[in-house]
């Protein structure tokens, strides 16, 4: 670098103007992903689903990001950066409005799916349009605020959400997402204008099978519990000589994400330009990066899903009281996110990043052993800040090692990469949490009942426990009530059911502990190297 580019920032400072624009997109996105686990109450009760029904919704916008993201960075290379960011903020609204009218839980998936290809779009949009409209120190500056605005939309979405969800409904929260949608339609005037590049041509087979590996891995993970882990249940659509096809979409996702590695590597080596250039995970530290960014991004991903779950349909509490539950956790991330790039001159990342892990593990163990029916306990709070704190740091980290990695021509293929990680990464992890808790939700109730001896071959063919989701313990006596069980029974399935409950949110934390315990070992292989500065991140969002 040369000290002419400071010089002439000083000269010709764009105006920040655009920038408000390109900050409210991220918030839009951010905001609308955080708001869906704070309503998971109010759907459930309204549309009559299990909450693993409304969890298809949020797995649905991950699935949908990580499929077409790659995509989505070509169209809008090829169509023009401008043109294309204000089409799909458009969609997004729309989106949105499927939101507020939603008649049933189809329609809020199909919304999520909606807004997920928009934002397929939108993140890399945010990248090009700030490196068309801002440089040098600008430009850093501005790509490092959308971090801070996916912060604060958690945050924020949590008390809106929750306040709202509680005192009005859950459809207002996303009323304030269509506003929002208009506002940054209208700011997207503000932007400098850019032409596409009709010789871009965007790689077709690359496209299908990379889209097609995300689709069976979400669909296959997302259904393990419903439709069987191994042999098929009635609720599968098909299966294949007794087999699940859960699993078998799983394997085939592997197999079809394997042909996308294969094909793109035949391309580069034809000298034909990739959907992504794989030059990104040309060493072993960037492939690290990208594991430990998933298996973050997949614990936090359950996380979010399991604490409202938890809170709203076990407790039956307000989506206010899971705001407030979730305050401290959502707060850590963000400090922690942004403070923690004051550590990258004193530690490497390899040190921050093991340590980091080292932290979410012992959160989770600990969050294992203290986690009662009560989540605003001092020891439970406690947890989930410690686990903030590795949370946040990794997120930011690992970002950054891809980034300084790779070089600037390259910066939009980490983009790529990095929207598809996390995205498959928050789907998987939200639809990996669902299935595990369920099942292991399942297997206590199962030996429970057949230990207790109030609970009579009778009443188990009247209400099979066996199979009975997350309920509160309310709704469990209502169903009871319709049965021609004692009152000595009903208490006696209620109890099973508070207990087992439990139990399985215990059981399910360890094992996450374990998942992330395991993510020490790529952390490890991360650059032991201290920089002379922050690593810029400007290059890609």
């Amino acid at each position: 670098m040369t000290t002419a580019a400071p010089a002439a920032e000083t000269t010709a400072r764009a105006s920040w103007g655009p920038m408000i624009g390109l900050f409210l997109a991220q918030v839009l996105m951010s905001f609308n992903v955080s708001a869906l686990p704070v309503s998971i109450g109010g759907m459930v009760e309204e549309f009559g689903v299990s909450p693993t029904d409304v969890s298809t919704a949020i797995v649905m916008y991950g699935l949908a990001v990580a499929a077409l993201v790659m995509v989505g960075a070509k169209i809008g290379q090829r169509f023009g950066w401008v043109l294309v960011f204000r089409v799909v903020v458009g969609l997004f609204g729309v989106a949105e409005l499927m939101m507020v009218f939603a008649p049933t839980v189809g329609w809020v998936i199909g919304a999520q799916a909606l807004a997920g290809a928009s934002a397929a779009i939108i993140v890399p949009s945010l990248v090009a349009l700030i490196a068309e409209n801002y440089h040098g120190r600008q430009q850093a500056t501005a790509v490092g605020s959308l971090g801070s605005a996916r912060a604060i939309s958690g945050v924020s979405a949590f008390l809106i959400g929750g306040a709202l969800g509680t005192l009005v409904g859950w459809r207002p929260v996303f009323v304030i997402l269509i506003v929002l949608a208009v506002v940054v339609f209208a700011l997207s005037f503000t932007l400098r204008s850019d032409r596409g590049d009709p010789g871009i041509r965007i790689d077709f087979v690359a496209a299908v099978l990379i889209g097609a590996a995300i689709v069976l891995l979400t669909l296959g993970f997302n259904n393990l519990n419903a439709w069987g882990v191994l042999m098929a249940t009635p609720q599968a659509p098909f299966d294949l000589v007794g087999v699940s096809p859960a699993p078998v979409f799983v394997v085939v996702g592997l197999v079809l994400g394997q042909a996308f590695f294969l094909w793109t590597r035949r391309r580069m080596r034809e000298g034909k330009v990739p959907l992504v250039s794989l030059d990104v995970l040309g060493s072993g530290r960037e492939r690290a990066a990208v594991y430990a960014m998933f298996v973050i991004v997949a614990l936090e991903a359950a996380i979010n899903f399991t604490v409202p779950l938890y809170i709203q349909i076990v407790q039956g509490r307000t989506p206010f009281d899971t705001s407030i539950a979730m305050m401290p956790f959502n707060l850590t991330v963000f400090v922690t996110a942004t403070l923690v790039v004051r550590f990258y001159t004193r530690f490497t990342p390899r040190t921050i990043g093991v340590f980091s892990f080292i932290l979410t593990t012992v959160a989770l163990v600990w969050l294992s052993f203290v986690v009662t029916n009560n989540w605003e306990t001092l020891p439970t709070i406690l947890g989930l800040v410690v686990f903030g704190i590795g949370q946040g740091a990794l997120v930011t980290l690992v970002f950054n090692v891809l980034v300084t990695s790779a070089p600037r021509e390259l910066a939009g293929d980490v983009g790529s990469i990095r929207g598809t990680t996390q995205n498959l990464a928050s789907a998987v992890g939200t639809a990996l949490a669902g299935a595990m808790l369920v099942t292991i939700l399942s297997l206590n109730i199962g030996q429970a009942v057949m230990a207790e001896p109030e609970l009579t071959d009778d009443l188990a063919a009247q209400v099979p426990l066996d199979q009975v989701n997350f309920v509160s313990n309310d709704r469990l006596r209502e169903v009871l009530d319709e049965t021609d069980a004692s009152p000595e029974q009903v208490d006696a399935a209620v109890q099973i059911n508070t207990d087992a409950r439990l139990s399985a949110l215990k059981v399910g934390l360890l094992i996450l502990a374990g998942v992330s315990a395991l993510a020490i070992l790529p952390a490890s292989r991360l650059p032991n190297y201290k920089p002379e500065e922050i690593p810029d991140p400007s290059p890609e969002a």
